[in-house]
């Protein structure tokens, strides 16, 4: 589906109300600056107007921090934005792995949902690509609308 597709089905998704937190990591900060812009964005398009933003050490911190928050009730839906680009060493499938793993698990342990905005490219110009400006592709902002559909279900079904 199309970034612009995604728009339009995001339309009618209302997560006013909503308490929203973002974690970005401190690595890679131009383009995890461009992925929280993206997923505020995307947050504050549905409405959503109670964000905080937390940083964290890496991609690795994400999902003890996501847990933390999640565990604290203080939040109806986590966004994580960071970018873990390949490097020459075999930490790379460490860290991915273990983030998107360990994100995952907190969203099903806790029912917490978290849209899942950390990238994991070949290199910078691939992360750049996945991090444009407002109306263009950013994995931060379909990350954060993913999380208030979530959200919303959550909700709905409780």
């Amino acid at each position: 589906m199309a970034s612009g597709d995604q728009r339009a089905v995001a339309a009618d998704i209302d997560g006013s109300g909503l308490r929203a937190v973002i974690l970005r990591t401190r690595w890679n900060t131009d383009i995890v600056d461009r992925l929280t812009a993206g997923a505020e964005r995307g947050l504050s398009d549905l409405g959503v107007t109670d964000i905080e933003v937390v940083d964290v050490a890496g991609a690795y911190e994400l999902p003890f921090a996501a847990k933390t928050i999640a565990s604290s009730g203080r939040a109806d839906l986590i966004v994580v934005t960071g970018a873990v680009i390949r490097g020459e060493t075999t930490h790379y499938e460490l860290v991915a792995g273990e983030c998107g793993r360990g994100i995952l698990d907190v969203q099903l342990s806790t029912g917490v949902p978290i849209g899942m905005g950390v990238l994991t490219v070949e290199n910078d110009s691939q992360a750049m690509a996945r991090s444009r400006e407002a109306g263009e592709h950013n994995v931060g902002e379909e990350a954060a609308q993913a999380a208030v559909e979530q959200a919303l279900l959550v909700r709905s079904w409780s």
